[in-house]
């Protein structure tokens, strides 16, 4: 999950994949860590109504190259956490997501997908069982409507908590564990998409083994008022380097994981955006506790194929260097529009131009050869597996 799509001219963002908005500096919130980005030279954005750092001196492509080499910290403290708690939170849950949370054991993670009664995704998200509660991260572009949304819907039936004073920070890279094994030797235990507490310079935190750019990592849950402390401490290691923005957007595409805004939308459902997998057999028809969530009865439809769906998210390549930004339009070898471009930009691990975008079903064949529209100029683009570079992740 990552809300990264914000609106700029900027050369160097541009380049990014980016887009950033212009909301008045005066007005836009700060992360607990705004003075140390400051520190380290980091470019400032308004994002999600927050001043976030887009890149520091290394560079996009540096920061890039670094995370996928050794480790890199970024400050993702804008996105919002919330608890769930009570005894029926996991039942309360699955009304609102298509996926298996009662069965979840203690210290799981899960990538989830929070629906409208259509079927739309409201936002994509990610939950862990504490035992005590569901721990919840949600985008922070989205968070306050996800937070009313899920109030709205279970408010009643479990304990919804926002947890506003606390940050997140994400390690990442394949040597973010020596990084944090060095604070706290019990980290190594976990594996991919499992969490539990840790105390790391000491301070506690909550940690899980995931995030969002294809390596293996951490996104730690910090109390707002130690996140600066642990910050500095975890950038004290040589091979840790504060990432921005940028870099996480090309991290994140590489590993061909959606951008909430871009690849999915109120207007796409799971089965569109090619995530079924994000929807355990136990929701599905014939399942133990099938249906039962909001838009249910679409999304179901689609999955039996009673209800067939006219487009599908794939993976594009092109075959030359040269950019292809989302919302352009893709066309069949013909000439007829087959689609549309959501998400892409120039991978600095695959030095080619990469691309997200929805075409027809009977396009989105590996293999399939479309041209994308750029400035007038058909580039051709082939219909590829994602992710576009191997993910790493550490499933033990």
């Amino acid at each position: 999950m990552s809300d990264l799509s914000i609106n700029s001219n900027n050369a160097a963002i541009s380049a990014a994949g980016m887009h950033v908005n212009t909301a008045s500096p005066s007005v836009l919130q700060r992360t607990p860590l705004y003075d140390l980005h400051l520190e380290l030279g980091a470019r400032m954005v308004a994002f999600a109504g927050y001043s976030m750092p887009v890149q520091y001196p290394m560079g996009v492509m540096g920061e890039h190259l670094h995370t996928r080499t050794k480790a890199g910290l970024f400050d993702v403290s804008h996105m919002g956490q919330l608890s769930l708690s009570g005894e029926h939170a996991a039942r309360s849950f699955e009304t609102l997501v298509p996926a298996d949370v009662m069965d979840l054991p203690v210290g799981k993670q899960r990538y989830g997908l929070l629906l409208n009664d259509q079927g739309g995704i409201v936002d994509d998200l990610m939950f862990v069982n504490r035992g005590s509660d569901l721990f919840v991260i949600v985008n922070g572009a989205c968070k306050d409507g996800d937070i009313a949304h899920i109030q709205a819907h279970i408010g009643a039936t479990c304990t919804v908590q926002p947890m506003p004073d606390h940050a997140l920070l994400a390690l990442q890279g394949p040597m973010a564990v020596d990084v944090l094994t060095a604070l706290d030797p019990s980290v190594a235990n976990l594996v991919f998409m499992t969490g539990s507490a840790a105390v790391l310079g000491g301070i506690a935190c909550y940690l899980t083994r995931s995030g969002y750019t294809g390596e293996d990592g951490f996104e730690i849950s910090v109390p707002g008022e130690h996140a600066l402390a642990l910050a500095k401490l975890i950038l004290s290691d040589e091979r840790v380097a504060p990432i921005g923005l940028g870099a996480r957007n090309s991290l994140r595409l590489e590993a061909g994981l959606c951008l909430y805004g871009n690849d999915i939308t109120t207007t796409t459902t799971p089965v569109e955006a090619n995530l079924n997998w994000a929807m355990q057999q136990v929701r599905r028809t014939g399942g133990a506790r099938a249906g039962g969530f909001l838009g249910s009865a679409v999304v179901l439809a689609q999955l039996d194929g009673t209800a067939p769906i006219t487009r599908k998210r794939v993976g594009l390549i092109a075959t030359e260097r040269v950019p292809v930004r989302d919302h352009t339009v893709l066309q069949d070898t013909q000439g007829g529009v087959v689609g549309e471009v959501t998400s892409g930009l120039l991978s600095p691990s695959v030095n080619k131009a990469i691309a997200i975008g929805y075409v027809g079903v009977a396009h989105a064949v590996i293999g399939t050869q479309v041209n994308a529209v750029v400035r007038g100029k058909l580039v051709a683009m082939t219909v590829s597996p994602m992710p576009f570079t191997p993910n790493n992740y550490h499933r033990g």
